[in-house]
């Protein structure tokens, strides 16, 4: 296999929160999107994310939870209660894992 068969456009991809405090929490599971493959650069803060540099990794977390049409859910002020965005950052990162 050439390795310009493994490169492809990210797609959209729809992931469910169904953790079940979660979904006790709020009446059902939650769903988002987000795209399964991301550039290099996001990888990179990933995996240096650190205390010091946490203000830059919210900025990237805010770029990959996404609505169903790939835009940004947590935009003009709006954030996801801190339950709920830190089970989509657990989900994001095991997906981009695989």
């Amino acid at each position: 296999m050439k390795i310009q068969d493994l490169a492809a456009q990210p797609k959209l991809i729809e992931i469910t929160i169904d953790k079940e405090e979660l979904v006790e929490k709020y009446g059902e599971a939650v769903t988002f999107h987000f795209y399964d493959r991301q550039p290099l650069d996001v990888f990179a803060k990933l995996a240096t994310a650190t205390q010091d540099n946490v203000m830059e990794i919210a900025s990237v977390i805010e770029k990959l939870i996404l609505n169903e049409k790939g835009e940004p859910v947590m935009t003009d002020g709006d954030i996801l209660p801190i339950d709920v965005l830190m089970e989509a950052i657990n989900l994001i990162s095991t997906h981009l894992g695989k």
